[in-house]
């Protein structure tokens, strides 16, 4: 919802209304990562992506209409959760129609789609908006309820389980065992919290340079030009690399380059941090998803899933929060601090890394 802040202090909500509606919408994705990862292994993942949504079509359509603030807030947690609700039954899905060799091909391919989606997207919505913001939410509504229309008719099933096929508490304890993938969830919060400055911080950064903000559009304008032009070449490579080593280097790339943003005075600069970490996000994002593929047990890869997505939820609540906090007391200890969590994140990938069991999870040698 890029433009919520917009909208409601063009129809007469203060800033600090609109930046609680904000933060209300951040909940709704906490609530969609669990809520979505339990409907994908529960009803299927074709039924949960198509209840996402339907669901965030009528959410955002009600919204359009609501004017009273309380049924605001109300409304912009359920966009916020059904929009973000199929998350977990789609990477799910991807895993069960995708042998594991072809995987990380796979999650690579689908995030340049979506990210393909969110290039063309903020632009549209800025050229509605200029009309009317009722246009920017039935578009938004138009576009979910095809695309729940398409999945109903077009996509498998996926697999599902049943609650009679697992022990109570077997999510729990499965996780708790998986040593690997419970230092993969703490990576991620880090490398979440670090990523989410991007939208926070770093425009007060560029901000603080005397520099303006149509400069600050540019230069995030260089992550989605890179993800679309080279992230498939670039995968070609990751996929025959072994799995903790690839992603601690797409962690420790994130940490890198917001790091060295404290040190970016101008324009060139500071697009050399943003190619830095957008090189983070192309090298990991694609090897994580198969990641968390491999490790799941079949009937609880939907909830894996929503694990690991709850993980960046908490990561885009908090990481902006205590980001601008701490920027206005002191912004170098703020980068450098990104870029210990980059070194920290990394460290929990792989280091202890067991090369021991890497025949074991279908891993190049």
């Amino acid at each position: 919802m890029p433009f919520l802040v917009l909208y409601l202090t063009k129809n007469g909500f203060s800033e600090a209304q609109a930046g609680v509606a904000v933060g209300v919408y951040g909940l709704g994705h906490v609530a969609a990562s669990t809520s979505g990862g339990h409907l994908a292994d529960r009803i299927g993942r074709r039924n949960t992506i198509v209840t996402s949504m339907f669901g965030s079509c009528v959410a955002m359509l009600s919204l359009s209409q609501a004017h009273r603030y309380p049924a605001i807030l109300a409304l912009t947690f359920l966009v916020g959760m059904f929009a973000e609700m199929y998350r977990p039954a789609s990477m799910a899905l991807i895993a069960d129609l995708v042998p594991p060799e072809r995987r990380i091909a796979a999650f690579g391919m689908y995030r340049w789609a979506v990210n393909l989606g969110f290039a063309a997207g903020p632009a549209t919505a800025g050229f509605l908006a200029n009309r009317s913001f009722e246009w920017v939410f039935f578009g938004d509504a138009m576009t979910s309820l095809v695309y729940g229309i398409i999945a109903f008719f077009l996509l498998p099933h996926g697999m599902r389980a049943t609650p009679h096929e697992e022990e109570r508490g077997e999510l729990f304890r499965s996780v708790m065992r998986d040593r690997r993938f419970l230092r993969f969830l703490l990576a991620s919060i880090l490398v979440a919290a670090i990523d989410f400055q991007s939208l926070s911080t770093f425009p007060l950064h560029v901000a603080a340079q005397g520099l303006p903000t149509s400069t600050y559009g540019l230069l995030l304008s260089i992550n989605g030009v890179m993800i679309v032009l080279f992230e498939l070449a670039l995968t070609s490579w990751t996929q025959h690399r072994r799995t903790e080593p690839v992603i601690a280097l797409g962690f420790l790339l994130a940490g890198v380059g917001f790091g060295l943003t404290g040190l970016a005075h101008n324009v060139p600069a500071l697009a050399a941090t943003v190619v830095i970490w957008t090189l983070g996000e192309m090298v990991s994002s694609p090897v994580t998803g198969s990641f968390v593929a491999r490790l799941a047990p079949t009937h609880l890869r939907g909830r894996y899933n929503g694990l690991w997505i709850l993980m960046w939820s908490i990561g885009m609540v908090t990481g902006p929060a205590l980001g601008t906090l701490m920027f206005q007391r002191n912004p170098t200890l703020l980068w450098v601090i990104c870029g210990a969590a980059g070194v920290i994140a990394a460290g929990l990938v792989w280091w202890p890394f067991d090369r021991g069991t890497a025949s074991e999870y279908g891993e190049p040698s």
